[in-house]
């Protein structure tokens, strides 16, 4: 009998979206991590995107959270309440009963993390639970042959974390990880235009600014756009325009932290397989490979060529599905590798 059979479950449990791939139909749920609970009954209220729009606005018996922070699960019974909602939602739609579920977690994970991450996924109605690391599913989601004898080199930026990873042979040669992503880009832009334009704007305003207008090296043509705050002096709304070069001001201190992130494990990197990075670049996945200039800016400080995935957003999702329908080659590249 084949390791996994049926219809199982991927899922690429992030700090920002949560997103879920079913063996042979691909990615049937893309939604915020975001929860909506009562506090005086602890039933679920939403999940997701609707969950997502109630965060800072809700009153005092209901509270909206992100259960998961800097890529690990920060509250573990709302991450639990989360997942039973998304996985029962997908089974009910797709007739799946107890499916074997693969996790994408952040390499750096502790093992009361692991063991949080599993729990909770169990806990949501799943028989098995299978982790993978994230810049090792992003790597097979973003069609590495990982397995060859050879290098390569995945910088996996996500909402909680950026994680770069030398893999060779199947495993994860050398990695390294920083609590500095996409959430932290948006608190610099956050802290940016109340320092020089004295308004208070919210994280989504900030990722809207991040995603329309946030590079990492000087665009050819200025872009701008209009953002809608709260006057620090007045405490009343205004309206100001935002620009590509006030965003590469506001978050250049972090995307350095993650260039020099990038130059501290090519320095570690075994000779051999440096060459071979050398020769086939550097491979960007997640929501920050979608950021201007990103890829310029990387490849000018490390003179290697460097590629953004396609729908680097969904590598870590698909790399789960392709564990699943390739799960007898693939065991070893789970961490909880359980026979």
């Amino acid at each position: 009998m084949a390791f996994f059979s049926g219809k199982d479950i991927g899922i690429d449990l992030g700090t920002s979206n949560i997103l879920v791939a079913i063996k042979g139909n691909g990615i049937v749920l893309n939604e915020p991590s975001a929860i909506a609970i009562d506090k005086e009954t602890a039933e679920t209220l939403a999940v997701g995107h609707e969950a997502k729009d109630m965060l800072g606005k809700t009153p005092t018996n209901i509270t909206a959270i992100r259960p998961l922070k800097d890529g690990v699960i920060a509250e573990l019974t709302a991450t639990g309440l989360m997942l039973k909602a998304v996985l029962k939602k997908v089974c009910r739609k797709y007739g799946i009963a107890r499916p074997r579920v693969v996790v994408g977690v952040p390499s750096g994970i502790t093992e009361v993390e692991e063991r949080a991450v599993e729990e909770s996924v169990m806990q949501a109605g799943a028989k098995e639970v299978y982790l993978i690391e994230e810049p090792m599913a992003a790597a097979i989601g973003a069609n590495i042959d990982i397995a060859e004898p050879s290098g390569n080199i995945v910088v996996d930026i996500g909402a909680g974390t950026t994680e770069v990873a030398v893999i060779s042979l199947g495993g994860i040669v050398i990695s390294n990880s920083l609590r500095i992503a996409g959430d932290e880009l948006d608190q610099d832009i956050i802290s940016f235009v109340k320092r020089e334009l004295d308004l208070v704007i919210g994280e989504n305003t900030a990722e809207q600014i991040k995603k329309q207008v946030g590079c990492a090296l000087p665009l050819m043509t200025e872009l701008e756009m209009k953002i809608k705050g709260r006057d620090v002096t007045t405490g009343l709304p205004r309206v100001d325009k935002f620009t590509s070069t006030q965003a590469e001001l506001a978050m250049r201190e972090s995307i350095w932290k993650i260039v020099d992130l990038l130059k501290v494990t090519l320095e570690k990197t075994p000779p051999e397989l440096s060459s071979d990075i050398m020769e086939k670049g550097i491979v960007l996945t997640g929501g920050g490979a979608l950021i201007k200039n990103l890829d310029k800016l990387l490849s000018m400080e490390t003179g290697m060529p460097v590629y953004s995935a396609d729908a680097p957003l969904e590598c870590v999702v698909k790399g789960t599905e392709k564990t699943l329908e390739n799960i007898e080659k693939l065991r070893s590249v789970l961490l909880n590798k359980k026979k």
